[in-house]
């Protein structure tokens, strides 16, 4: 049974930073692409930064410079580091890995959330 289980997530001020955490069972993160979501209230989920097997990073355009994506694999966990956090970077970010180790589809495996709030 896959678990991707998301940590990290609380209120920080505009500027401030998080670090999100992805912990993995019944996968191995480096084996598939892994990837960090979000959804904000009233908006569909969207990709913020996602590494596939090699490595290779990938950011949204708003995220670019400010976030980075990780990986630990002696922890088989996966990390997303947020710095300069703006209120927009607000809602429920979302881990997310691969059915097929290296396409997204609708049978990847998704973690339960976790909350992030930035006050202005």
């Amino acid at each position: 049974q896959v678990q991707l289980f998301e940590s990290g997530g609380g209120l920080v001020q505009a500027g401030g930073s998080l670090r999100l955490s992805c912990a993995a069972s019944g996968i191995i993160v480096s084996s598939r692409a892994m990837g960090w979501f979000r959804q904000a209230p009233g908006k569909e989920r969207e990709m913020v930064a996602t590494m596939n097997s090699n490595g290779l990073t990938n950011y949204a355009n708003s995220e670019k410079g400010r976030f980075t994506i990780s990986r630990d694999n002696a922890k088989n966990a996966v990390y997303l580091q947020m710095n300069d956090l703006k209120p927009e970077d607000a809602g429920v970010y979302y881990c997310r890995a691969a059915f097929m180790p290296e396409f997204w589809g609708t049978r990847d495996f998704w973690g339960q959330g976790t909350q992030v709030t930035v006050s202005s």
